[in-house]
């Protein structure tokens, strides 16, 4: 009941991923147009971070995966049903609006429900069934596409969704099942005696003053998380336009790609090992100079004699290191959140990663304009080893085991 709904959300999502800019292209659209498409997917999930907060903490994660379900079920019929390109681009934004909805309402429970002492090797668990759907999905719609139009994934993520919103409906729910971790709470012995004055009770701050409450948290550890997902996703972006600029062919760029891939999602326990045995800085800072020096290293390749060999390698690298880093954006976000009420600040905090991870195609594609891929894959790695360093200086100093 935890994470058999993300695994739902997560693999219908990866299959429809790669189809969106191939169906609006079929619509009429350009390459520029089924991009600007494309991208309507990561803008509604950076929209609907705030208002999914707002949701969580008034009607809690159960209604709100719900509700995000039932949207999702109505924007992927509108897709297939889209007469025109500006209606499917909507049906898209809202599928983003609604997975952010989803995603934080399972991180907030998250946050409230795992004791510290493992918290991180349950949040990259959490992680890793995100990327199980990102990394199978694209297979089942290659099978699917064997059988069937392009159609058929859609279809496919839809039964995904009416099994999920089924199944968090009907099935146990584990807010119920589940007590607030020990460490979250605080818990005092009945003695019997008379209770005299006013009983506390928890009052909601709301999103905006959750957000200047935590302004100095959001502004430093924030921006140095913003950073790592900026480089997780501009490595999406470089890769395969690297592959372009070799002149490889499509199956030798999807090969390295998909190598990449498997080695980031093989990690993604691992990281979460690391963090509660060790810290959380031991998982994010060497995820972030691998993939700043692997950037940095690539962007003076491209001219040499083994130019596709250092391709290969170093895919491989920045694998390794987005592997490392698997968790580490949810469990910081819970770790510095509230203890009683987190889903306001989970908002904030996910639209600040979020907004990084979209500024990031734009920083390439924008360098790539004015000088060259090359001088794009250098930024990116600057901007890795900047984050390490935030990393160095902001993430808090503790390590959760408890014998510490």
């Amino acid at each position: 009941m935890v994470y058999l709904p993300t695994i739902l959300f997560a693999l219908g999502e990866g299959a429809v991923i790669p189809l969106i800019p191939v169906i609006a292209a079929n619509m009429g659209a350009d390459v520029a147009s089924a991009a600007l498409v494309a991208s309507a997917l990561v803008v509604g999930q950076l929209c609907g971070n705030l208002p999914a907060g707002w949701a969580v903490a008034r009607i809690g994660e159960r209604f709100t995966m719900v509700l995000a379900g039932v949207i999702s079920i109505g924007a992927v019929v509108a897709m297939v049903l889209a007469p025109v390109l500006a209606a499917f681009a909507a049906s898209v934004f809202l599928l983003g609006f609604c997975a952010a909805a989803f995603g934080l309402a399972r991180h907030s429970f998250m946050t409230t429900r795992v004791p510290v002492a493992f918290r991180a090797r349950a949040l990259s668990l959490l992680g890793g069934s995100f990327r199980f759907g990102v990394f199978v999905g694209p297979f089942v719609t290659a099978a699917l596409l064997q059988v069937f139009d392009e159609h058929a994934a859609i279809w496919f993520f839809l039964g995904c969704l009416i099994v999920m919103v089924i199944l968090v409906l009907f099935g146990p729910d584990p807010e119920k099942t589940t007590p607030p971790a020990a460490s979250n709470s605080t818990l005092s012995e009945d003695t019997g005696e008379v209770v005299t004055g006013s009983i506390p009770t928890l009052e909601r701050a709301g999103i905006f003053r959750t957000m200047w409450a935590y302004r100095g948290v959001l502004g430093r550890l924030g921006l140095a998380a913003a950073s790592l997902s900026a480089v997780r996703s501009a490595r999406q972006i470089v890769l395969p336009l690297w592959g372009v600029s070799l002149g490889l062919d499509a199956q030798t760029i999807a090969l390295v790609v998909g190598v990449s891939g498997a080695i980031d999602f093989a990690l993604f326990y691992a990281s979460g090992q690391v963090m509660d045995r060790f810290g959380r800085l031991w998982a994010a800072m060497p995820a972030m100079v691998l993939m700043g020096i692997g950037f940095l290293v690539l962007s003076f390749t491209h001219e040499g004699d083994s130019a596709v060999l250092w391709f290969g390698m170093l895919a491989a690298v920045l694998g390794v290191g987005n592997g490392l880093s698997s968790g580490i954006l949810l469990t910081l976000g819970a770790d510095t959140a509230p203890k009683q009420e987190p889903a306001a600040f989970l908002g904030s905090w996910r639209t600040l990663t979020d907004a990084g991870g979209a500024v990031a195609p734009l920083i390439v594609s924008g360098v790539t304009a004015m000088a060259s891929l090359s001088v794009a894959s250098g930024v990116i790695g600057v901007v890795g080893l900047l984050g390490a360093l935030g990393f160095i200086r902001w993430i808090p100093r503790f390590s959760p085991r408890p014998d510490r």
